[in-house]
């Protein structure tokens, strides 16, 4: 029998078929979309900007030369756009800034999008809305109270004017597992909740829905995969939690779930005077991607147990939360 050559040997390594760009790689939600299409079979590359390498592309959007060339070189079946100034505070504080990557860059990018036919998802935000008469539907009419709804709203606008063939997914506060408490609003809190030593005002005002970035990232892909089979998927879609809290019930619940003390922790039910403008409750109505069959939630307790566990200062309580 013949000697098989070498070279047969070595066994193909298959990279998959469908690419997905993912910009804001480094940021909490985009880390999630990108392990969520790398796992599931998609050709991912990410992109960020300061914490780009080694991982992912080092692209500023708001260089089109640059962003033109990454997209004709992959030639992506789908780009979610996770990049965003999405800080309120921040926005309030350097307009020009935010505008450029909130809204230029985004424009830019579904221009570059329907270039090459790839799908568009735009990430937005349920802060498009006044929080006056939730739940709200995709349908009914945005009024952001700050600059920063303002901005993602602009984006929106030209997403879709530059790209019809796009989608804009709104989705409301985030946590997940993050690299520093202080990427999550969410996450913030842990600080709060474990120093029981010192007591801590929380607000009890602002109605949230924490969400899952895993979730989101699942959502995203779904969307995606169902687009390929289907190009009336297009336009502006929500997702959310379910678990309605405000900041003072997910700063109880934290501690709940870590067996911590929450009686230092003083609820606020005032609405909040310093910073910019905030809806009172901007629930977001999911029943759109629900009826497509797309969705997935984590509940809140598991979720934030899991992204958390890392920061727990007191290691003896590792034993009485995981056993």
């Amino acid at each position: 029998m013949p000697e098989m050559p070498v070279e047969m040997e070595q066994e193909d390594v298959d990279i998959p078929s469908r690419r997905a760009l993912i910009t804001g790689a480094t940021g909490l939600l985009g880390r999630a979309v990108f392990k969520e299409f790398h796992e599931n079979n998609w050709n991912a590359v990410g992109c960020g900007y300061r914490r780009a390498q080694p991982r992912f592309e080092q692209i500023n959007l708001l260089d089109s030369v640059a962003v033109h060339d990454i997209i004709h070189d992959f030639q992506p079946h789908v780009i979610v756009h996770c990049a965003a100034e999405r800080r309120p505070d921040v926005v309030e504080n350097q307009p020009e800034a935010a505008s450029q990557l909130n809204v230029a860059a985004s424009g830019n990018l579904a221009k570059e999008a329907a270039g090459v036919g790839a799908f568009l998802i735009y990430i937005s935000t349920d802060y498009v809305f006044d929080g006056t008469s939730p739940p709200y539907k995709e349908t009914d009419i945005p009024n952001p109270l700050n600059l920063y709804g303002k901005t993602k709203l602009e984006g929106e606008k030209v997403v879709l004017e530059n790209n019809e063939g796009a989608a804009v997914l709104r989705i409301p506060v985030l946590y997940g597992e993050v690299e520093r408490l202080e990427e999550s609003a969410v996450t913030v809190m842990f600080d709060k909740v474990q120093f029981s030593n010192k007591s801590a005002n929380m607000d009890h005002w602002q109605q949230r829905f924490p969400t899952n970035v895993k979730d989101v990232a699942s959502v995203c892909r779904q969307l995606a995969e169902k687009r390929m089979l289907d190009p009336s998927i297009r336009g502006t879609f929500h997702w959310s939690g379910n678990e309605q809290m405000t900041k003072y019930e997910m700063a109880c619940a934290i501690a709940d779930a870590f067996n911590l003390p929450s009686s230092h922790l003083r609820p606020i039910t005032d609405c909040p005077v310093v910073g910019a403008l905030r809806p009172r409750n901007a629930q977001l109505d999911c029943s759109k991607l629900e009826m497509l069959g797309i969705g997935q939630r984590t509940p809140f307790r598991a979720g934030i147990k899991e992204s958390l566990w890392p920061f727990l200062i007191d290691k003896r309580w590792r034993q009485t939360v995981f056993h």
